[in-house]
Protein backbone atom coordinates (compact mmCIF):
# COMPACT_ATOMS: atom_id res chain seq x y z
CA UNK A 1 0.00 0.00 0.00
CA UNK A 2 1.17 3.45 -1.04
CA UNK A 3 2.43 4.94 2.58
CA UNK A 4 0.75 8.42 1.41
CA UNK A 5 -2.20 7.13 0.49
CA UNK A 6 -2.89 5.01 3.54
CA UNK A 7 -3.09 7.89 5.77
CA UNK A 8 -5.81 10.10 3.47
CA UNK A 9 -7.92 9.98 5.96
CA UNK A 10 -5.80 11.80 8.71
CA UNK A 11 -6.72 14.94 7.28
CA UNK A 12 -7.48 18.76 9.53
CA UNK A 13 -10.80 18.27 8.84
CA UNK A 14 -11.65 14.78 9.56
CA UNK A 15 -9.47 15.04 12.66
CA UNK A 16 -11.28 17.99 14.21
CA UNK A 17 -14.19 16.54 13.45
CA UNK A 18 -13.06 13.42 15.53
CA UNK A 19 -11.56 15.30 18.22
CA UNK A 20 -15.16 17.24 18.78
CA UNK A 21 -16.78 14.36 19.38
CA UNK A 22 -14.39 12.16 21.76
CA UNK A 23 -13.80 15.70 23.50
CA UNK A 24 -17.78 15.95 23.55
CA UNK A 25 -17.21 11.88 24.78
CA UNK A 26 -14.80 12.91 27.53
CA UNK A 27 -16.91 15.84 29.21
CA UNK A 28 -20.59 13.22 29.37
CA UNK A 29 -18.94 9.82 30.15
CA UNK A 30 -16.10 11.77 32.64
CA UNK A 31 -19.25 13.90 34.39
CA UNK A 32 -21.52 10.72 34.38
CA UNK A 33 -18.96 9.01 36.48
CA UNK A 34 -17.81 11.69 38.66
CA UNK A 35 -14.06 12.34 37.45
CA UNK A 36 -15.38 15.86 36.69
CA UNK A 37 -17.96 18.02 38.23
CA UNK A 38 -19.56 20.50 35.68
CA UNK A 39 -19.97 23.81 37.17
CA UNK A 40 -23.29 25.33 36.15
CA UNK A 41 -22.68 28.60 33.85
CA UNK A 42 -26.61 29.48 33.29
CA UNK A 43 -29.26 28.35 30.87
CA UNK A 44 -28.14 24.57 30.13
CA UNK A 45 -24.12 26.09 30.23
CA UNK A 46 -21.39 24.26 31.93
CA UNK A 47 -17.93 24.83 32.16
CA UNK A 48 -15.17 22.87 33.61
CA UNK A 49 -11.87 23.17 34.06
CA UNK A 50 -8.82 21.37 33.83
CA UNK A 51 -6.05 20.27 37.30
CA UNK A 52 -4.33 23.67 37.32
CA UNK A 53 -7.52 26.15 36.88
CA UNK A 54 -5.90 27.57 33.80
CA UNK A 55 -8.05 25.75 30.86
CA UNK A 56 -11.67 25.72 30.70
CA UNK A 57 -13.99 23.95 28.85
CA UNK A 58 -17.37 25.37 28.39
CA UNK A 59 -20.48 23.85 26.47
CA UNK A 60 -24.03 22.90 26.50
CA UNK A 61 -25.59 20.21 27.56
CA UNK A 62 -28.93 18.51 29.13
CA UNK A 63 -29.12 16.19 32.50
CA UNK A 64 -31.21 13.11 31.80
CA UNK A 65 -31.74 9.98 34.10
CA UNK A 66 -29.19 8.12 35.23
CA UNK A 67 -27.33 11.20 35.06
CA UNK A 68 -26.74 11.12 31.97
CA UNK A 69 -24.79 13.83 30.38
CA UNK A 70 -26.37 15.11 26.82
CA UNK A 71 -23.25 17.45 25.75
CA UNK A 72 -24.45 19.39 22.69
CA UNK A 73 -20.58 18.74 20.40
CA UNK A 74 -21.32 21.45 18.59
CA UNK A 75 -21.71 24.40 21.52
CA UNK A 76 -17.67 22.98 22.75
CA UNK A 77 -15.29 25.77 22.89
CA UNK A 78 -11.81 25.38 24.89
CA UNK A 79 -10.14 28.40 26.37
CA UNK A 80 -6.59 29.40 27.76
CA UNK A 81 -6.09 32.95 29.62
CA UNK A 82 -8.63 34.30 27.18
CA UNK A 83 -7.37 32.60 23.86
CA UNK A 84 -9.83 29.65 22.51
CA UNK A 85 -8.18 26.77 21.40
CA UNK A 86 -8.84 23.81 19.60
CA UNK A 87 -10.89 21.13 20.53
CA UNK A 88 -7.78 18.08 21.21
CA UNK A 89 -8.71 14.55 23.33
CA UNK A 90 -5.38 14.24 24.27
CA UNK A 91 -4.59 17.09 25.59
CA UNK A 92 -7.90 17.03 27.61
CA UNK A 93 -6.68 13.99 29.18
CA UNK A 94 -3.14 15.65 30.16
CA UNK A 95 -5.31 18.83 31.14
CA UNK A 96 -8.02 16.52 33.52
CA UNK A 97 -4.57 14.10 34.40
CA UNK A 98 -4.92 14.23 38.04
CA UNK A 99 -8.71 14.36 37.90
CA UNK A 100 -8.48 11.12 35.94
CA UNK A 101 -6.30 9.78 38.38
CA UNK A 102 -3.81 8.78 35.35
CA UNK A 103 -0.26 7.19 36.86
CA UNK A 104 2.91 7.65 35.06
CA UNK A 105 2.54 3.87 33.85
CA UNK A 106 -1.09 3.83 32.82
CA UNK A 107 -0.88 7.71 31.15
CA UNK A 108 1.03 6.84 27.92
CA UNK A 109 -0.25 3.76 27.05
CA UNK A 110 -4.06 5.63 27.51
CA UNK A 111 -2.92 8.40 25.25
CA UNK A 112 -1.95 6.13 22.90
CA UNK A 113 -5.51 4.33 22.85
CA UNK A 114 -6.50 7.48 22.88
CA UNK A 115 -5.49 8.39 19.37
CA UNK A 116 -5.66 4.91 17.82
CA UNK A 117 -9.70 5.69 18.52
CA UNK A 118 -9.29 9.16 16.43
CA UNK A 119 -7.46 8.08 14.54
CA UNK A 120 -10.15 5.50 13.65
CA UNK A 121 -13.19 7.37 14.01
CA UNK A 122 -10.99 9.77 10.94
CA UNK A 123 -11.35 6.70 8.82
CA UNK A 124 -14.90 6.40 9.38
CA UNK A 125 -15.07 9.88 8.15
CA UNK A 126 -13.78 9.35 5.00
CA UNK A 127 -16.12 5.80 4.14
CA UNK A 128 -19.18 7.35 1.82
CA UNK A 129 -21.85 8.62 4.30
CA UNK A 130 -25.14 6.27 4.81
CA UNK A 131 -28.28 7.69 6.04
CA UNK A 132 -29.71 6.15 9.28
CA UNK A 133 -32.80 5.19 6.71
CA UNK A 134 -30.68 3.44 4.47
CA UNK A 135 -29.11 1.62 6.93
CA UNK A 136 -32.22 0.35 9.19
CA UNK A 137 -33.02 -1.53 5.73
CA UNK A 138 -29.36 -2.96 4.90
CA UNK A 139 -28.31 -6.58 5.45
CA UNK A 140 -26.78 -7.97 8.63
CA UNK A 141 -23.18 -7.62 7.12
CA UNK A 142 -23.66 -3.41 5.80
CA UNK A 143 -24.98 -3.12 9.31
CA UNK A 144 -21.80 -4.69 10.92
CA UNK A 145 -19.49 -2.86 9.30
CA UNK A 146 -21.09 0.28 9.53
CA UNK A 147 -20.98 0.78 13.16
CA UNK A 148 -19.33 4.05 14.18
CA UNK A 149 -19.21 4.52 17.92
CA UNK A 150 -17.81 1.37 19.70
CA UNK A 151 -18.67 0.82 22.99
CA UNK A 152 -21.04 4.02 24.45
CA UNK A 153 -19.42 4.52 27.81
CA UNK A 154 -15.85 3.69 26.93
CA UNK A 155 -13.59 6.63 25.64
CA UNK A 156 -10.75 4.84 24.61
CA UNK A 157 -12.57 1.88 22.74
CA UNK A 158 -10.95 1.41 19.84
CA UNK A 159 -7.47 1.58 20.51
CA UNK A 160 -6.15 -2.13 18.77
CA UNK A 161 -2.67 -1.31 19.84
CA UNK A 162 -0.56 -3.51 18.03
CA UNK A 163 -2.13 -2.79 14.38
CA UNK A 164 -0.27 -0.45 12.06
CA UNK A 165 -2.07 1.84 9.33
CA UNK A 166 -2.01 -1.35 7.08
CA UNK A 167 -3.56 -3.64 9.32
CA UNK A 168 -6.18 -1.20 9.97
CA UNK A 169 -6.95 -0.61 6.27
CA UNK A 170 -6.90 -4.67 6.12
CA UNK A 171 -8.34 -6.02 8.88
CA UNK A 172 -10.81 -3.37 11.02
CA UNK A 173 -14.51 -4.08 10.91
CA UNK A 174 -14.85 -0.43 9.52
CA UNK A 175 -12.68 -1.32 6.71
CA UNK A 176 -15.01 -4.12 5.52
CA UNK A 177 -12.40 -5.63 3.81
CA UNK A 178 -12.38 -9.65 2.85
CA UNK A 179 -9.57 -11.49 4.42
CA UNK A 180 -8.57 -14.97 4.20
CA UNK A 181 -7.54 -16.98 7.00
CA UNK A 182 -4.71 -19.16 7.54
CA UNK A 183 -4.29 -21.99 9.06
CA UNK A 184 -1.68 -23.96 10.55
CA UNK A 185 -1.15 -27.36 11.78
CA UNK A 186 -0.52 -27.84 15.69
CA UNK A 187 0.95 -31.04 16.72
CA UNK A 188 -1.25 -33.14 19.01
CA UNK A 189 1.25 -33.42 21.95
CA UNK A 190 0.94 -29.57 23.18
CA UNK A 191 -3.10 -29.00 20.80
CA UNK A 192 -6.04 -29.58 22.14
CA UNK A 193 -9.65 -29.84 20.03
CA UNK A 194 -12.99 -30.06 21.97
CA UNK A 195 -16.30 -29.88 20.29
CA UNK A 196 -19.85 -30.40 21.48
CA UNK A 197 -21.38 -33.59 21.85
CA UNK A 198 -23.32 -34.07 18.45
CA UNK A 199 -20.00 -32.99 16.08
CA UNK A 200 -16.42 -34.39 15.82
CA UNK A 201 -13.40 -33.03 14.40
CA UNK A 202 -13.60 -34.92 10.68
CA UNK A 203 -17.55 -33.55 10.33
CA UNK A 204 -15.98 -30.02 11.21
CA UNK A 205 -13.26 -29.21 9.33
CA UNK A 206 -14.80 -31.38 5.97
CA UNK A 207 -18.01 -28.69 5.73
CA UNK A 208 -15.66 -25.39 7.13
CA UNK A 209 -12.45 -26.19 4.82
CA UNK A 210 -13.90 -28.73 2.12
CA UNK A 211 -11.95 -31.82 0.71
CA UNK A 212 -10.29 -30.15 -1.81
CA UNK A 213 -8.51 -27.70 1.05
CA UNK A 214 -7.71 -30.44 3.33
CA UNK A 215 -6.07 -32.29 0.55
CA UNK A 216 -4.23 -29.41 0.18
CA UNK A 217 -2.96 -29.05 3.25
CA UNK A 218 -2.26 -33.02 3.85
CA UNK A 219 0.26 -32.26 1.55
CA UNK A 220 2.08 -29.57 2.94
CA UNK A 221 2.52 -31.88 5.87
CA UNK A 222 3.45 -35.32 3.76
CA UNK A 223 6.07 -32.95 2.15
CA UNK A 224 7.48 -31.93 4.88
CA UNK A 225 7.79 -35.87 6.08
CA UNK A 226 5.22 -35.51 8.26
CA UNK A 227 2.67 -37.55 9.78
CA UNK A 228 -0.79 -35.72 8.96
CA UNK A 229 -2.24 -38.09 11.72
CA UNK A 230 -0.62 -36.26 14.50
CA UNK A 231 -1.76 -32.55 13.86
CA UNK A 232 -4.75 -30.96 14.23
CA UNK A 233 -5.94 -27.90 11.82
CA UNK A 234 -5.61 -24.28 13.95
CA UNK A 235 -7.32 -20.80 11.90
CA UNK A 236 -5.34 -17.83 12.54
CA UNK A 237 -5.78 -14.08 12.08
CA UNK A 238 -3.01 -13.24 9.39
CA UNK A 239 -2.00 -10.53 12.06
CA UNK A 240 -1.32 -13.10 14.78
CA UNK A 241 0.90 -15.18 12.08
CA UNK A 242 2.84 -12.24 10.60
CA UNK A 243 3.08 -10.29 14.14
CA UNK A 244 3.65 -12.83 17.04
CA UNK A 245 3.54 -16.70 16.19
CA UNK A 246 6.58 -16.13 13.44
CA UNK A 247 8.18 -14.86 15.62
CA UNK A 248 7.47 -15.38 19.44
CA UNK A 249 6.55 -19.21 18.70
CA UNK A 250 9.57 -19.27 16.33
CA UNK A 251 10.71 -22.50 17.89
CA UNK A 252 7.80 -24.43 17.56
CA UNK A 253 7.34 -23.59 13.85
CA UNK A 254 11.34 -24.48 13.56
CA UNK A 255 10.79 -27.98 15.57
CA UNK A 256 7.62 -28.40 12.93
CA UNK A 257 5.30 -28.69 16.23
CA UNK A 258 3.63 -25.63 14.45
CA UNK A 259 3.44 -26.20 10.93
CA UNK A 260 1.67 -23.08 8.04
CA UNK A 261 -0.36 -24.50 6.10
CA UNK A 262 -1.86 -21.50 4.29
CA UNK A 263 -4.68 -19.47 3.44
CA UNK A 264 -8.12 -20.97 3.71
CA UNK A 265 -10.98 -21.15 0.55
CA UNK A 266 -13.27 -18.87 2.22
CA UNK A 267 -13.77 -14.80 2.62
CA UNK A 268 -14.66 -13.60 5.94
CA UNK A 269 -15.41 -10.27 7.28
CA UNK A 270 -14.20 -8.78 10.20
CA UNK A 271 -16.97 -8.58 13.47
CA UNK A 272 -16.65 -5.39 15.48
CA UNK A 273 -15.10 -7.58 18.21
CA UNK A 274 -11.94 -7.13 15.70
CA UNK A 275 -11.07 -11.02 16.24
CA UNK A 276 -14.03 -12.55 15.18
CA UNK A 277 -15.16 -13.23 11.53
CA UNK A 278 -18.14 -13.90 9.99
CA UNK A 279 -17.75 -16.32 6.65
CA UNK A 280 -19.48 -14.23 3.42
CA UNK A 281 -18.18 -16.83 1.32
CA UNK A 282 -21.05 -18.98 2.82
CA UNK A 283 -22.66 -17.49 5.50
CA UNK A 284 -24.35 -20.55 6.47
CA UNK A 285 -20.83 -21.93 7.86
CA UNK A 286 -19.56 -20.82 11.28
CA UNK A 287 -18.06 -17.43 12.57
CA UNK A 288 -14.27 -18.16 13.51
CA UNK A 289 -13.54 -16.03 16.48
CA UNK A 290 -9.27 -16.13 16.79
CA UNK A 291 -6.76 -15.32 18.93
CA UNK A 292 -5.25 -11.35 18.27
CA UNK A 293 -2.58 -10.10 20.80
CA UNK A 294 -3.84 -6.94 20.08
CA UNK A 295 -4.95 -3.98 23.07
CA UNK A 296 -8.30 -3.05 23.31
CA UNK A 297 -10.28 -1.90 25.55
CA UNK A 298 -8.64 -2.89 28.48
CA UNK A 299 -7.39 -6.46 27.47
CA UNK A 300 -4.91 -8.14 25.36
CA UNK A 301 -7.57 -9.92 23.03
CA UNK A 302 -5.90 -13.70 22.57
CA UNK A 303 -7.65 -16.85 23.38
CA UNK A 304 -6.95 -18.96 26.55
CA UNK A 305 -6.00 -22.43 25.22
CA UNK A 306 -6.87 -23.75 28.64
CA UNK A 307 -10.31 -22.07 28.43
CA UNK A 308 -11.28 -23.31 25.24
CA UNK A 309 -11.17 -26.67 26.11
CA UNK A 310 -14.35 -26.44 28.18
CA UNK A 311 -16.13 -23.69 25.52
CA UNK A 312 -18.67 -26.35 23.90
CA UNK A 313 -19.38 -28.14 26.88
CA UNK A 314 -20.48 -24.80 28.33
CA UNK A 315 -22.50 -23.65 24.92
CA UNK A 316 -24.99 -27.13 25.10
CA UNK A 317 -25.27 -26.81 28.58
CA UNK A 318 -26.71 -23.33 28.26
CA UNK A 319 -28.68 -23.89 25.08
CA UNK A 320 -30.53 -27.03 26.84
CA UNK A 321 -31.31 -24.44 30.03
CA UNK A 322 -32.81 -22.03 27.71
CA UNK A 323 -34.40 -24.68 25.06
CA UNK A 324 -36.26 -26.95 28.59
CA UNK A 325 -37.59 -23.17 30.23
CA UNK A 326 -40.68 -21.71 29.51
CA UNK A 327 -39.83 -18.25 29.56
CA UNK A 328 -36.64 -17.98 27.65
CA UNK A 329 -38.93 -20.10 24.83
CA UNK A 330 -41.91 -17.44 25.31
CA UNK A 331 -39.80 -14.61 24.35
CA UNK A 332 -38.25 -16.82 21.32
CA UNK A 333 -34.38 -15.99 22.88
CA UNK A 334 -31.45 -18.31 21.22
CA UNK A 335 -28.49 -18.76 21.33
CA UNK A 336 -25.40 -19.09 18.54
CA UNK A 337 -23.75 -22.32 20.23
CA UNK A 338 -19.78 -22.17 20.19
CA UNK A 339 -19.63 -25.59 18.67
CA UNK A 340 -16.06 -26.53 18.22
CA UNK A 341 -12.74 -25.12 19.72
CA UNK A 342 -9.28 -25.74 19.32
CA UNK A 343 -5.90 -24.34 21.59
CA UNK A 344 -2.30 -24.81 21.35
CA UNK A 345 -0.05 -24.95 24.25
CA UNK A 346 3.40 -23.62 24.61
CA UNK A 347 4.81 -25.46 27.26
CA UNK A 348 7.72 -22.82 28.01
CA UNK A 349 5.25 -20.02 28.15
CA UNK A 350 2.94 -21.54 30.71
CA UNK A 351 6.17 -22.94 32.71
CA UNK A 352 7.12 -18.54 33.12
CA UNK A 353 3.80 -16.69 33.21
CA UNK A 354 0.74 -17.25 35.37
CA UNK A 355 -2.84 -17.84 34.15
CA UNK A 356 -3.72 -13.82 32.96
CA UNK A 357 -0.63 -13.85 30.74
CA UNK A 358 -1.53 -12.62 27.55
CA UNK A 359 1.67 -15.43 26.40
CA UNK A 360 -1.04 -18.07 27.03
CA UNK A 361 -3.53 -17.17 24.91
CA UNK A 362 -1.57 -16.40 21.64
CA UNK A 363 -3.29 -19.59 19.60
CA UNK A 364 -6.64 -21.08 19.54
CA UNK A 365 -10.00 -20.59 17.91
CA UNK A 366 -13.00 -21.52 18.32
CA UNK A 367 -16.31 -22.33 15.92
CA UNK A 368 -19.39 -20.13 16.77
CA UNK A 369 -22.84 -20.86 14.90
CA UNK A 370 -24.14 -18.74 12.18
CA UNK A 371 -27.51 -17.15 12.82
CA UNK A 372 -28.29 -17.13 9.06
CA UNK A 373 -29.58 -20.79 8.64
CA UNK A 374 -32.33 -20.56 11.09
CA UNK A 375 -33.60 -17.22 9.81
CA UNK A 376 -37.23 -17.16 8.72
CA UNK A 377 -38.12 -15.61 5.28
CA UNK A 378 -38.74 -11.81 5.75
CA UNK A 379 -36.32 -11.12 8.52
CA UNK A 380 -32.95 -9.59 9.04
CA UNK A 381 -30.50 -9.36 11.32
CA UNK A 382 -28.50 -6.45 12.61
CA UNK A 383 -26.27 -5.84 15.62
CA UNK A 384 -28.30 -4.54 18.85
CA UNK A 385 -25.26 -1.94 18.88
CA UNK A 386 -26.73 -0.44 15.68
CA UNK A 387 -29.92 0.98 18.58
CA UNK A 388 -27.51 3.68 19.14
CA UNK A 389 -25.98 4.21 16.04
CA UNK A 390 -26.00 8.02 14.45
CA UNK A 391 -25.89 8.99 10.95
CA UNK A 392 -23.69 11.64 9.99
CA UNK A 393 -26.37 14.27 10.43
CA UNK A 394 -27.24 12.84 13.60
CA UNK A 395 -29.86 10.71 12.58
CA UNK A 396 -30.43 7.83 14.65
CA UNK A 397 -30.71 4.15 13.27
CA UNK A 398 -33.33 3.38 16.25
CA UNK A 399 -35.89 5.96 15.16
CA UNK A 400 -35.69 4.74 11.49
CA UNK A 401 -36.21 1.45 13.21
CA UNK A 402 -39.42 2.34 14.46
CA UNK A 403 -40.45 4.53 11.35
CA UNK A 404 -39.99 1.42 9.20
CA UNK A 405 -42.33 -0.72 11.50
CA UNK A 406 -45.01 1.30 11.59
CA UNK A 407 -45.60 0.92 15.63
CA UNK A 408 -45.77 3.35 18.24
CA UNK A 409 -42.53 4.47 20.14
CA UNK A 410 -43.85 3.06 22.99
CA UNK A 411 -44.86 -0.24 21.28
CA UNK A 412 -41.37 -0.51 19.17
CA UNK A 413 -39.79 -0.68 22.33
CA UNK A 414 -42.19 -2.91 24.50
CA UNK A 415 -41.58 -5.49 22.09
CA UNK A 416 -37.25 -5.10 22.41
CA UNK A 417 -37.43 -4.90 26.08
CA UNK A 418 -39.91 -8.15 25.82
CA UNK A 419 -37.28 -9.93 23.59
CA UNK A 420 -33.80 -8.67 24.89
CA UNK A 421 -34.75 -7.50 28.95
CA UNK A 422 -37.07 -10.43 29.84
CA UNK A 423 -34.42 -13.15 29.29
CA UNK A 424 -31.92 -11.15 31.32
CA UNK A 425 -34.25 -10.52 34.20
CA UNK A 426 -34.76 -14.30 33.73
CA UNK A 427 -31.58 -15.60 33.74
CA UNK A 428 -30.64 -13.93 36.94
CA UNK A 429 -33.79 -14.61 38.94
CA UNK A 430 -34.30 -18.22 38.59
CA UNK A 431 -30.29 -19.10 37.53
CA UNK A 432 -28.23 -16.58 39.23
CA UNK A 433 -27.37 -16.31 35.22
CA UNK A 434 -25.61 -13.28 33.69
CA UNK A 435 -24.52 -12.15 30.33
CA UNK A 436 -22.30 -9.69 29.33
CA UNK A 437 -25.11 -8.27 26.99
CA UNK A 438 -23.75 -4.82 25.27
CA UNK A 439 -24.19 -4.05 21.72
CA UNK A 440 -21.64 -6.07 20.13
CA UNK A 441 -22.76 -9.37 21.88
CA UNK A 442 -26.48 -9.59 20.97
CA UNK A 443 -28.04 -9.82 17.73
CA UNK A 444 -31.50 -8.85 17.33
CA UNK A 445 -33.87 -10.55 14.50
CA UNK A 446 -36.13 -7.94 12.65
CA UNK A 447 -39.41 -7.88 11.14
CA UNK A 448 -39.54 -4.80 8.77
CA UNK A 449 -38.22 -2.56 11.57
CA UNK A 450 -39.54 -4.71 14.75
CA UNK A 451 -37.79 -6.32 16.94
CA UNK A 452 -39.02 -10.11 16.96
CA UNK A 453 -36.45 -11.63 18.87
CA UNK A 454 -32.66 -11.51 20.28
CA UNK A 455 -29.60 -13.83 20.03
CA UNK A 456 -27.46 -13.68 22.30
CA UNK A 457 -23.70 -14.81 20.99
CA UNK A 458 -19.79 -14.64 23.29
CA UNK A 459 -20.94 -17.32 25.58
CA UNK A 460 -18.00 -19.34 27.03
CA UNK A 461 -15.88 -16.76 28.33
CA UNK A 462 -18.68 -14.21 29.27
CA UNK A 463 -21.04 -15.60 31.45
CA UNK A 464 -21.73 -16.35 34.90
CA UNK A 465 -23.63 -18.13 37.37
CA UNK A 466 -22.94 -15.58 40.87
CA UNK A 467 -23.20 -19.03 43.04
CA UNK A 468 -19.88 -20.67 44.00
CA UNK A 469 -21.92 -24.12 45.09
CA UNK A 470 -24.47 -23.58 42.27
CA UNK A 471 -25.24 -27.45 40.75
CA UNK A 472 -23.41 -27.47 37.47
CA UNK A 473 -21.80 -30.26 35.36
CA UNK A 474 -18.18 -30.47 35.90
CA UNK A 475 -17.21 -28.94 32.68
CA UNK A 476 -19.06 -26.01 32.98
CA UNK A 477 -18.14 -25.56 37.18
CA UNK A 478 -15.47 -23.10 35.75
CA UNK A 479 -18.21 -20.07 35.47
CA UNK A 480 -19.38 -20.50 38.46
CA UNK A 481 -18.25 -16.84 40.40
CA UNK A 482 -18.31 -15.54 44.29
CA UNK A 483 -20.01 -12.25 43.90
CA UNK A 484 -21.43 -10.38 47.16
CA UNK A 485 -25.74 -10.65 47.09
CA UNK A 486 -26.03 -7.31 47.04
CA UNK A 487 -23.95 -6.58 43.89
CA UNK A 488 -26.14 -9.59 41.79
CA UNK A 489 -28.63 -7.24 40.46
CA UNK A 490 -25.86 -4.98 39.09
CA UNK A 491 -25.99 -7.14 35.86
CA UNK A 492 -29.06 -5.33 35.41
CA UNK A 493 -28.91 -2.02 36.73
CA UNK A 494 -24.94 -1.61 35.93
CA UNK A 495 -24.63 -3.55 32.19
CA UNK A 496 -28.21 -3.14 30.89
CA UNK A 497 -29.72 -0.08 32.79
CA UNK A 498 -26.45 2.14 32.85
CA UNK A 499 -24.22 0.91 29.77
CA UNK A 500 -27.11 0.86 27.13
CA UNK A 501 -30.62 2.04 28.12
CA UNK A 502 -29.25 4.87 29.41
CA UNK A 503 -28.14 5.34 25.95
CA UNK A 504 -31.10 4.54 23.93
CA UNK A 505 -33.41 6.63 25.70
CA UNK A 506 -31.37 9.73 25.40
CA UNK A 507 -30.98 8.99 21.71
CA UNK A 508 -34.51 8.95 21.30
CA UNK A 509 -35.62 11.67 24.28
CA UNK A 510 -32.86 14.70 22.50
CA UNK A 511 -34.74 13.33 19.14
CA UNK A 512 -38.12 14.23 19.94
CA UNK A 513 -39.00 10.40 19.22
CA UNK A 514 -40.17 9.31 22.69
CA UNK A 515 -39.49 11.31 26.19
CA UNK A 516 -37.72 9.71 28.40
CA UNK A 517 -40.51 9.29 30.84
CA UNK A 518 -42.04 7.14 28.65
CA UNK A 519 -39.36 5.55 28.01
CA UNK A 520 -38.77 4.38 31.77
CA UNK A 521 -41.95 4.08 32.29
CA UNK A 522 -41.66 1.08 29.53
CA UNK A 523 -39.06 -0.40 31.24
CA UNK A 524 -40.76 -0.77 34.51
CA UNK A 525 -43.58 -2.09 33.00
CA UNK A 526 -41.57 -4.61 31.47
CA UNK A 527 -40.50 -5.87 34.21
CA UNK A 528 -43.91 -5.82 36.35
CA UNK A 529 -45.37 -7.82 33.40
CA UNK A 530 -42.60 -10.39 33.86
CA UNK A 531 -42.40 -10.35 37.82
CA UNK A 532 -46.16 -11.06 37.33
CA UNK A 533 -45.65 -13.95 34.77
CA UNK A 534 -43.07 -15.80 37.63
CA UNK A 535 -45.15 -15.83 40.87
CA UNK A 536 -42.67 -18.84 42.18
CA UNK A 537 -39.81 -16.33 41.75
CA UNK A 538 -41.24 -13.78 44.13
CA UNK A 539 -38.82 -14.07 47.22
CA UNK A 540 -35.44 -13.23 44.99
CA UNK A 541 -37.64 -10.31 42.98
CA UNK A 542 -37.84 -8.91 46.30
CA UNK A 543 -34.76 -9.64 47.43
CA UNK A 544 -33.11 -8.40 44.42
CA UNK A 545 -34.96 -5.37 43.87
CA UNK A 546 -35.17 -3.98 40.51
CA UNK A 547 -37.22 -1.31 42.13
CA UNK A 548 -35.23 0.00 44.39
CA UNK A 549 -34.86 4.05 44.96
CA UNK A 550 -30.65 3.72 44.07
CA UNK A 551 -28.14 1.32 42.80
CA UNK A 552 -24.13 2.04 42.91
CA UNK A 553 -22.69 3.47 40.23
CA UNK A 554 -20.20 0.79 38.67
CA UNK A 555 -17.80 3.14 36.73
CA UNK A 556 -15.53 1.42 33.33
CA UNK A 557 -13.74 4.19 32.43
CA UNK A 558 -12.23 4.16 36.01
CA UNK A 559 -11.25 0.64 35.56
CA UNK A 560 -9.25 1.55 32.08
CA UNK A 561 -7.91 4.63 33.69
CA UNK A 562 -6.83 2.06 36.79
CA UNK A 563 -5.11 -0.52 34.61
CA UNK A 564 -5.91 -0.40 30.84
CA UNK A 565 -3.66 -3.92 30.73
CA UNK A 566 -5.62 -5.81 32.38
CA UNK A 567 -9.54 -4.29 33.05
CA UNK A 568 -10.11 -7.23 35.39
CA UNK A 569 -10.07 -10.76 36.33
CA UNK A 570 -13.65 -12.40 34.28
CA UNK A 571 -13.51 -15.00 36.72
CA UNK A 572 -13.75 -12.83 39.79
CA UNK A 573 -15.01 -9.96 37.84
CA UNK A 574 -16.31 -8.07 41.15
CA UNK A 575 -13.21 -7.71 42.67
CA UNK A 576 -12.18 -4.99 40.80
CA UNK A 577 -15.21 -3.13 40.21
CA UNK A 578 -15.07 0.77 40.67
CA UNK A 579 -17.81 2.80 42.41
CA UNK A 580 -18.67 6.16 42.45
CA UNK A 581 -21.58 6.89 44.86
CA UNK A 582 -25.24 5.92 43.67
CA UNK A 583 -27.80 6.54 40.65
CA UNK A 584 -30.91 7.30 41.30
CA UNK A 585 -32.85 4.19 39.76
CA UNK A 586 -34.94 5.58 36.52
CA UNK A 587 -37.66 2.93 37.23
CA UNK A 588 -38.37 3.81 40.91
CA UNK A 589 -41.00 5.75 40.83
CA UNK A 590 -42.88 3.30 38.75
CA UNK A 591 -42.85 0.42 41.31
CA UNK A 592 -46.36 -1.27 41.63
CA UNK A 593 -47.99 -0.66 44.93
CA UNK A 594 -46.52 -2.95 47.25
Amino acid sequence: MNPTVAVDHLNPEAWASANRALVRKALAEFAHERLITPEPAGAGRWTVRGDDGTVEYRFAAQRLALEHWQVDAGSITRHRAGDQMPLDAVDLCLELRGALGLTDAVLPVYLEEITATLAGAAYKLGKPSVTAGELAGADFQAVETGMTEGHPCFLANNGRIGFGVHDHHRHAPEAAAPVRLLWLAGHRDHTTFSCADDLDYDTLLRGELGADTIVRFTAVLTGLGLDPADYLLIPVHPWQWWNKLAVTFAGEVARRRLVCLGEGPDEYLAQQSIRTFFNVSDPGKHYVKTALSVLNMGFTRGLSAAYMAATPAINDWLVDLVGNDPVFRRTRLSIIRERAAVGYRHRQYETATDRHSPYRKMLAALWRESPVPDLAPGRRLATMASLLHLDRDGRPLAGALIERSGLSPVRWLRRYLDAYLVPLLHSLYAYDLVFMPHGENVILVLDGGAVERVIFKDIAEEIAVLDPEADLPEPVRRIRTAVPEDQKILAIFTDVFDCFLRHLSAVLHTRDILAEDDFWRTVADCAVDYAASVPHLADRLRRHDLFAPAFPLSCLNRLQLRDNRQLLDLADPSAALQFAGSLANPIARFAPRR
